[in-house]
């Protein structure tokens, strides 16, 4: 890890803070990166045009009491990394060959996202308990480090 790490890992908690997810804990941060330049960013939140938990006043999933890391389509929000592949998508900025950058550890859904776009490193900070999202990135070959502050 380089100072570049850190200060792109600081810039994830600022996107974070965009979020729309109710619960505080869950706001979740993505940029992605590449020769050391923001290419996007994306943050959990409801989809475009959708209410948000936040706009609701209470989360689906604490409301329906399922834990984290199960069951990722019951739930208003898009993930933060999905957004920041959706928006390198939107605006045409190829992404192929960068690093994402995220608060926590992509989920499985993510990971196969990651992937196909061809993003080759992941750097993440806060752990998720998605275990075969990391199998996924190492059959594949993607990079992935946990982020230490230090």
């Amino acid at each position: 890890m380089d100072k570049w790490d850190a200060r792109f890992m600081e810039m994830c908690h600022l996107v974070a803070g965009w979020s729309s997810c109710f619960q505080e804990n869950r706001q979740i941060g993505a940029v992605i990166v590449k020769d050391k330049r923001i290419l996007t960013t994306g943050y959990n939140g409801a989809p475009s045009g959708v209410t948000s938990c936040k706009e609701r006043g209470e989360c689906l999933r604490r409301k329906l009491a399922i834990p984290s890391g199960t069951q990722a389509e019951t739930c208003y929000a898009v993930h933060a990394e999905q957004n920041a592949i959706v928006q390198a998508a939107r605006l045409g900025s190829r992404i192929e060959g960068a690093t994402l950058y995220c608060t926590h550890q992509p989920c499985v859904i993510c990971a196969k996202m990651i992937i196909n776009a061809g993003i080759v490193r992941v750097v993440y900070e806060c752990g998720y308990p998605d275990e075969f999202s990391l199998r996924l990135f190492r059959d594949a070959g993607v990079s992935v480090e946990r982020f230490e502050r230090g």
